[in-house]
């Protein structure tokens, strides 16, 4: 609709077409499992919550993060934004070998954080079978630079394409280990908590779910967590049959799960801009 405010993306972003797809609850999980091998960064999750109890509500608040900052109101993603650096500003975490204590809202460790999230969903996508050239990739870290100011990053400071992004992967690979912090995370995706009456379903799914997004890591991450993942053409074939069994529930069935950011943002801008892969490189 004219004069409706876009947010902070808009339906002309890569980020726009993207973040509609299902195949980015197992980016997230990836992302997950990466996070965790920075070992100041994931004593700054399991000192502050209770992880294993809360896990699954931190996965769905990170999710509606991605889906208020891409698809809400600019106010609304400055707000979602205000309120992660509020409560990341009071929280710190201290190193057990050491004794420093540090704040979780470290720049390094903050760049870590999104720099994960960003790789993870970029990764996915294209190699389930999302069609991104290059330089579409490309801009989807560059837009990407927005997100991590609301994080409380200096644009400049972060990774604008993919040779930068894998510029920063080869930096920081010497600060990562799986330690008893990785380990805990690690087991509890292989073996969530659940209720009872569904742990058929959370042994037919969720393990699968959890295997693939691990097997989807880059070889070091394997090495450092010490399980073997598939050959990576196995990774990829499962890949693109999860992304094409997942992408042929109609869109607008998935979107109907709350909180229906992207139903939210068509009716505030009109249902041409319902996201859709084909509209890239238009």
């Amino acid at each position: 609709m004219t004069g409706a405010d876009p947010g902070l993306f808009g339906p002309d972003s890569v980020t726009w077409q993207t973040h509609g797809d299902p195949m980015m609850w197992i980016a997230g999980i990836r992302a997950l499992y990466l996070q965790a091998l920075h070992p100041r960064a994931v004593r700054g999750v399991l000192q502050n919550s209770d992880f294993r109890r809360d896990a699954w509500g931190r996965l769905l608040r990170t999710a509606n993060f991605v889906g208020t900052t891409t698809y809400g109101t600019t106010e609304a993603a400055e707000r979602a934004g205000a309120r992660v650096r509020k409560i990341h500003s009071m929280l710190s975490a201290t190193d057990p070998d050491t004794g420093e204590r540090y704040p979780v809202d470290e720049p390094g460790l903050l760049l870590w954080v999104h720099c994960a999230e960003i790789d993870s969903y970029l990764h996915v996508l294209r190699r389930s079978g999302f069609r991104l050239t290059d330089a579409e990739a490309d801009r989807y870290i560059d837009e990407h630079r927005q997100s991590a100011r609301l994080v409380g990053l200096d644009p400049a400071a972060v990774p604008a394409d993919r040779a930068e992004l894998a510029e920063y992967f080869e930096k920081v690979r010497p600060d990562l280990a799986a330690g008893p912090e990785a380990r805990e995370v690690d087991d509890f995706l292989l073996r969530p908590p659940t209720h009872p009456l569904l742990i058929p379903a959370r042994e037919v799914l969720w393990r699968r779910v959890a295997q693939l997004a691990y097997a989807s890591l880059p070889p070091y991450a394997h090495e450092l967590y010490g399980r073997p993942a598939p050959a990576p053409a196995t990774v990829t074939r499962q890949l693109r049959l999860t992304g094409l069994l997942l992408r042929r529930v109609p869109a607008r069935l998935r979107w109907q799960l709350p909180p229906k950011h992207i139903l939210r943002a068509m009716a505030r801008l009109g249902p041409h801009t319902r996201p859709a892969p084909y509209k890239l490189g238009r």
